[in-house]
């Protein structure tokens, strides 16, 4: 049994106005029905009981990717791969086949929603990165990276694809979960909450994910004629990855604060993961120095 929760959409997106309320039906299932058409492996649902805000879904199994890809090593490579093929049926087949029915095609991922989640990073990551940051020099450059994010082109996302998302059947079998705040966002912002969210460093190397980036690359390329060059979406990854680290500093400094502990421990990591692609090309330096403060 899976529990809608009293809001149909996340907290971004009442903010920011992104969809006109009251929605027809729940986005989880408004979103499941596309991606069932589109062939992604999504839990069946059995019973729908939107009044009540309950679904009687599938059950896919207790082994996450992540999970999997710990207790085997070795099958990391092959566990991400089976992933990326899942993804690009979301980035290719679901962008050319938009539905104007899916929700997700209303809601884009642009300049503004990218800065909006950074907020949070300066109310409340930043002291915990460098307590004397100057919060005045590192807007501008928070404004510039949502600007560039915004100027890539979008695709239809999951937004949450990481490997808590994603669990394993058959042993070769990727089912997909949590779905239900997919939008157009940029294809790298998929590709870098999958590669570097929380601690995912354990597990992906800068070696592998190499090799994972050029599985997607290559693939998307084959079956889209408007992927884009290889060293744009490279930049692309890079510019999401850092983007994505903030705005999980910030998310986990705001849950800590607000009594949902456990987060603290993945922010090193967001941190290093942010530092690794500003120091990268140093493009903007004052956020460089604020994350290489610790």
């Amino acid at each position: 049994m899976v529990d809608l929760g009293p809001d149909d959409l996340p907290r971004y997106a009442r903010a920011l106005k992104l969809v006109t309320e009251p929605l027809a039906e729940p986005p989880f299932i408004n979103v499941h029905r596309f991606l069932s058409q589109l062939g992604v492996a999504v839990p069946e649902i059995y019973r729908a009981l939107p009044g009540e805000r309950m679904l009687l879904l599938e059950d896919v199994g207790s082994i996450a990717l992540a999970d999997a890809a710990e207790r085997e090593p070795a099958r990391a490579a092959e566990l991400y791969r089976l992933a990326l093929d899942q993804l690009l049926i979301f980035h290719i087949e679901g962008t050319q086949r938009r539905d104007a029915r899916c929700i997700a095609f209303d809601i884009a991922y642009d300049e503004r929603l990218f800065a909006w989640e950074m907020e949070e990073f300066l109310d409340y990551g930043i002291k915990l990165v460098d307590g004397r940051a100057d919060l005045g020099a590192i807007r501008p450059e928070l404004a510039d990276l949502a600007a560039r994010l915004g100027r890539l082109p979008r695709v239809f996302s999951h937004r949450d694809y990481h490997g808590q998302n994603l669990f394993v059947q058959v042993h070769t079998r990727i089912r997909v979960i949590d779905f239900q705040d997919a939008l157009m966002a940029p294809a790298a912002q998929d590709l870098a909450v999958l590669l570097t969210t929380r601690d995912t460093a354990r597990l992906i190397s800068p070696e592998l994910e190499a090799d994972l980036l050029s599985h997607y690359w290559t693939n998307a390329q084959q079956r889209s004629a408007s992927m884009m060059s290889r060293d744009d979406f490279l930049e692309s990854y890079r510019l999401c990855v850092i983007q994505h680290a903030l705005k999980a500093i910030g998310r986990f400094a705001w849950l800590e604060q607000n009594g949902k502990s456990g987060y603290a421990a993945y922010i090193p990591f967001c941190i290093e993961q942010g530092r690794r692609m500003l120091e990268a090309r140093k493009d903007f330096p004052r956020l460089t120095d604020a994350m290489s403060a610790r």
